[in-house]
């Protein structure tokens, strides 16, 4: 059975879908003006994870993952290029889904941009103005009035007055509280024409929550099992995502008994790196494409998933490296033993249990690996048909997570992806030479290739019959 750790009640809950055997789950995806980060990695990466596992749970799944493409930070660079806006997303939004192929993400069944929803967001700031919730400043900006709605904070688990006190922006332009937010700014002189679109309350563009708002209730309706996303985005975006779309529905009173606009809110935790915060200020700032030039995408996939969802990760290319080594003694037991291509699995199988049980347990992926690694151990010390039932029992585990999929020999000789060291075929020159060192009985300088080679990354193993395979360390 499983459980989700909800934020919004602050505990697992038993997740219960609002449509028995079907799920419906949004996710708020990038803001495309350059191109994406690790941090973001860790998004695609973790609700992938999900979406993968809930399918293999039985589980019929829409997932939606939105494309923020207008934006103020969009608009300055598309300023500072000398370009339309649409030539800036489009390149990044190519960018970003370059980057998820090369990551072996599943794409989202629907991925919708802002900049096709105004209408709707527009429908739903006028239904927020209907309902006393929302009105327009001197300045033409459309804002949501917060104090109006007496449940904001359930999110983030903060009173109004405690927000209020927190809160250190004076009132200004056309803000009557500081806790307003905007829902419709209002065009300024020098902005593009690309940059506006006509309303009721004048040309202008939507504020980065309402989209969301708009583009989930179109595409999955007013009450929706799962939304996820950064744990940066907890406060204030997923907070006013919940007042806007259940003052649009509901008014200023929601009662107990009315469904709440999302069922499990789930938030994914920061990545750190060398344990400072990552920011381009500091210059520890890594780009997906970057990172993966020196290292193998499902290594990065490992790397995030080794620790789970919730928690906070340090990033470093010696972690990275860790998680390499992991994969490396995963699929070097799973060279040992022939495997079908098509691996299944018996449920009752007491390790496909073990594995649910870790996974139905809020994601658990540390311990659904831990599971993989005691496989691996297994498989090191059966013989024959056991191996095989092993090492196949490990291979089809792990393609839920979409881990060990690959020829273990093509992973294991691939190594990582800087262009510095041996090539395969250097590496079987040297293994040639240290054979007809061995036939000419001169062991030293065969011992002194095998060391040779070790020190540049590379691992011997002599097998029966006079085979010798090779690894990357």
């Amino acid at each position: 059975m499983l459980q989700i750790y909800n934020t919004l009640s602050r505990s697992k809950q038993v997740f219960k879908p609002i449509l028995p055997g079907k799920v419906k789950m949004y996710v708020c995806g990038m803001t495309v003006y350059d191109f994406c980060h690790i941090g973001h990695a860790r998004v695609m990466i973790v609700f992938d994870m999900v979406v993968r596992w809930l399918r293999a749970s039985g589980y019929e799944v829409l997932y939606v993952r939105n494309i923020t493409d207008i934006d103020d930070k969009i608009i300055n660079r598309a300023i500072e290029n000398g370009e339309p806006i649409a030539a800036l997303t489009n390149r990044f939004i190519d960018a970003m889904h370059a980057d998820s192929d090369e990551l072996g993400l599943i794409h989202p069944d629907q991925e919708p941009r802002a900049t096709d929803y105004i209408k709707q967001m527009q429908g739903m700031i006028g239904k927020l103005i209907e309902n006393e919730l929302a009105y327009q400043g001197e300045d033409g900006d459309v804002n949501f009035a917060v104090r109006l709605l007496p449940r904001y904070g359930q999110l983030s688990g903060k009173t109004l007055d405690e927000l209020h006190a927190g809160e250190r922006v004076a009132v200004g332009g056309g803000k009557r509280d500081p806790l307003d937010f905007v829902l419709w700014k209002s065009a300024k002189p020098e902005e593009p024409s690309d940059t506006r679109w006509s309303s009721p309350w004048g040309e202008g563009r939507p504020g980065w929550h309402i989209e969301c708002s708009a583009m989930a209730c179109d595409l999955l309706g007013e009450h929706f099992d799962i939304h996820g996303g950064g744990a940066d985005l907890q406060f204030p975006h997923h907070e006013n995502e919940i007042a806007q779309s259940e003052g649009a529905l509901y008014g200023q009173g929601r009662k107990e008994d009315d469904a709440p606009f999302v069922n499990y809110w789930m938030h994914n935790g920061h990545i750190r790196v060398n344990e400072e915060k990552m920011s381009k200020s500091l210059g520890n700032f890594f780009l997906i494409r970057d990172v993966l030039k020196s290292f193998d995408p499902e290594v990065l996939r490992f790397f995030m998933l080794k620790a789970h969802y919730r928690s906070p990760i340090n990033y470093s290319d010696a972690q990275l490296e860790e998680a390499r080594a992991g994969l490396v003694r995963l699929y070097t037991a799973l060279a040992q033993a022939p495997i079908a291509q098509n691996s299944s699995i018996d449920p009752k199988n007491p390790w496909a249990q073990r594995f649910a049980d870790a996974m139905n347990d809020d994601f658990n992926t540390p311990e659904a690996i831990a599971v993989l690694f005691d496989l691996a151990s297994e498989v090191n010390r059966a013989q024959g048909d056991e191996k095989q039932m092993l090492a196949s029992t490990m291979k089809a585990l792990g393609a839920t997570l979409n881990f060990l999929q690959r020829d273990p020999t093509a992973f294991l000789q691939g190594g990582s992806r800087d262009e510095s060291g041996l090539s395969p075929a250097q590496i079987e020159e040297q293994i040639a030479a240290r054979v007809s060192a061995k036939q000419a009985k001169d062991f030293t300088l065969a011992d002194l290739i095998r060391k040779t080679l070790l020190e540049q990354g590379v691992v011997l193993e002599d097998k029966p019959g006079g085979i010798t395979e090779w690894r990357r360390a």
